[in-house]
């Protein structure tokens, strides 16, 4: 084997875990993808026996990459984070393919990706790579720039800001589908009581339908109200997995994809709900699993 495909072949079997690390780093598939192959495009362009460590080296170089990346997002004033949705990871209800397995180790929820993104930059990185990934922190100061002492402060400056804003969702699948097939029950018969029973009284619904069309409703009776709405706008409804959770993708009567709609389910009440209803974004979706 050629030097260039024993590169290519080591630089296969670390992609599922660069991935990873740019998903939880932006939130974002198609930036993840992104920062893996200029990931790819930097090892080309560099000498490989110069590297003695490949997997610590393109972690660095990854998360290097993000942070540039959060930077320049950051920079450029996007919508607000607290309306803005990560790009779900759909499954079918039956089980998670290998691929959104390696994405989703770790239980990463849409509601940990949500606080994940109130974070500075620096912080986000440095709670990602020590806390999720077991990165050094003289290692993380390198890509920062800062201390390996400073590094370690972003760490625990990012976890104390965590703390206590990512609910801890039941881990009972099944029980999870009741409370969602309860949801979806009282939506379809327009029984705004039977909602209110089902929603935490501080559920908050998070709906990212795209720059300028985004808002968050706090509270079970304005929760309800603003579900009963919008269902009268969609079409069928499929369950699914989303980020390994219960789930449901809508369509519109036309066969298009209306909403994707993530929950956090708590003591089997609906505490959180993340909505993405950006039409362009739901059109980068793989909505495959519906078909199977």
């Amino acid at each position: 084997m050629d030097d260039g495909n024993w590169l290519a072949q080591k630089f296969e079997q670390n992609r599922p875990h660069l991935r990873a690390v740019a998903y939880r780093m932006l939130g974002s598939l198609s930036e993840a993808d992104d920062a893996v192959q200029e990931a790819w495009l930097r090892l080309n362009r560099s000498d490989p026996n110069e590297i003695e460590n490949l997997g610590g080296w393109l972690t660095t170089v990854i998360g290097r990459d993000c942070l540039d990346m959060l930077r320049s997002r950051k920079s450029r004033r996007e919508e607000p984070l607290d309306a803005h949705m990560p790009d779900p990871i759909l499954s079918r209800e039956d089980g998670i393919d290998p691929e959104g397995e390696a994405l989703l180790a770790d239980s990463v929820g849409l509601a940990l990706l949500v606080v994940l993104e109130t974070l500075a930059p620096p912080e986000r990185l440095a709670f990602v790579l020590h806390d999720m990934f077991g990165v050094p922190f003289d290692e993380i100061a390198s890509i920062v720039g800062c201390s390996p002492v400073a590094a370690r402060q972003l760490a625990s400056r990012a976890r104390r800001r965590l703390q206590g804003t990512a609910p801890m969702a039941d881990a009972d699948l099944n029980r999870q589908r009741e409370v969602v097939d309860a949801f979806l029950a009282a939506v379809r018969g327009g029984d705004f009581d039977a909602l209110i029973a089902v929603l935490d009284p501080d559920v908050v619904i998070r709906s990212d339908r795209g720059p300028g069309a985004s808002r968050v409703t706090r509270g079970a009776r304005a929760a309800a109200q603003q579900a009963l709405m919008f269902s009268r706008l969609s079409g069928s409804v499929h369950r699914v997995l989303v980020n390994g959770a219960a789930g449901i993708v809508s369509l519109r009567p036309s066969g298009e994809p209306f909403s994707v709609m993530g929950f956090t389910i708590k003591s089997g009440k609906i505490v959180e709900i993340d909505v993405l209803g950006d039409p362009a974004r739901l059109r980068r979706l793989d909505l495959s699993v519906l078909n199977d």
